[in-house]
């Protein structure tokens, strides 16, 4: 079969035949009388088995290797190609998440435009001042989910800072958000959460009370703190946990003295009481709990402290003394 013919049973252009034959990847079998190349039928598969490679993403290097070495294995072309595939995937994906922000903040000129990618360019950037920048960019500018997609993948605290700002002004974000609380990773919950407590407006709100029931103590912590310091009383259970747990106790009690108020102090008081007294709270954690007590104002508080002053934990029993003569209850 001459060099014609193949070209037209294969669709492989005669010149890239040629190409081939010197890199050494197709040797014709043999030569007519004339001289012209003739192709014989093994021939014209190794042209479609070349085809086929190139096809999938190899070199026409990596093809001889793979057609001529008797030492190479299909499973690592095959895990080579995987890896390759993957990252080709992810950045087609990147450029049409790219893509779509740039059509989500609606640019009115290719000004717009270019404006638009290179804030978001510069948000994947390595530099974290490149990556600050960016954050604290005009939030008109920033496509929220941009802003939202960074603030949970960012480590810098400085570069996170900057990003919960640009999310608290840009009014949303907050759906986004809470799609990382449950990511495997708890870092990430624990940028979710951090970010959705400094959002302003109700829009976080029901989000940080979900994060209530979060299996995560960090993510539950937060929360509470957040929606205390708005006044929920749902997070009040969470709080005094969070006491026991000496895990930011000393903010914890902070917001319990502040959500005291006539309807609520009595049930702080015997929540923190009944954790002292429930046997099965260390000598630590009790010492936190009465300390608690100490912001909490109304009847309830102070005959739980009266209580505490012949304890068997000599520091529990000199807290409750000092805190009631602090009270003038002592």
């Amino acid at each position: 079969m001459l060099i014609g013919e193949v070209a037209r049973r294969s669709g492989v252009s005669a010149r890239m035949l040629r190409h081939y034959e010197s890199l050494g990847l197709v040797r014709p079998s043999g030569r007519t009388g004339s001289g012209y190349r003739e192709y014989s039928g093994e021939d014209v598969r190794r042209i479609f088995h070349i085809e086929s490679l190139r096809a999938v993403g190899l070199s026409l290097r990596e093809i001889g290797r793979a057609l001529d070495d008797p030492g190479f294995t299909p499973s690592a072309l095959v895990d080579d190609l995987i890896l390759r595939t993957r990252e080709r995937i992810a950045a087609e994906t990147e450029l049409l998440t790219r893509l779509q922000r740039v059509r989500a903040a609606d640019p009115a000129a290719w000004e717009d435009v270019l404006q638009v990618l290179a804030l978001l360019r510069a948000l994947g950037s390595t530099s974290a001042g490149t990556r600050q920048r960016a954050a604290l960019a005009s939030v008109d500018e920033v496509p929220v989910e941009a802003l939202a997609q960074a603030a949970l993948g960012e480590g810098d605290p400085y570069v996170a800072g900057a990003l919960r700002w640009a999310l608290s002004r840009s009014g949303g974000g907050a759906a986004l958000l809470a799609e990382g609380l449950s990511s495997p990773v708890a870092a990430v919950r624990e940028r979710a959460v951090r970010s959705l407590a400094e959002m302003p407006g109700g829009e976080a709100a029901p989000l940080l009370r979900d994060a209530l029931a979060s299996p995560d103590a960090v993510v539950r912590g937060r929360a509470a703190l957040a929606l205390g310091a708005q006044g929920e009383a749902a997070a009040i259970p969470v709080l005094v946990d969070m006491i026991v747990a000496g895990r930011n106790d000393t903010d914890a009690a902070d917001v319990l003295s502040s959500l005291a108020d006539d309807a609520a102090a009595d049930r702080i008081a015997s929540l923190l009481a009944g954790r002292i007294g429930d046997g099965t709270t260390g000598p630590p954690a009790r010492g936190r709990l009465t300390q608690a007590l100490a912001g909490v104002p109304g009847p309830t508080a102070s005959r739980a402290l009266t209580g505490l002053l012949g304890d068997a934990d000599p520091a529990v029993a000199l807290t409750a003394a000092y805190l009631l003569r602090l009270r003038g209850d002592g």
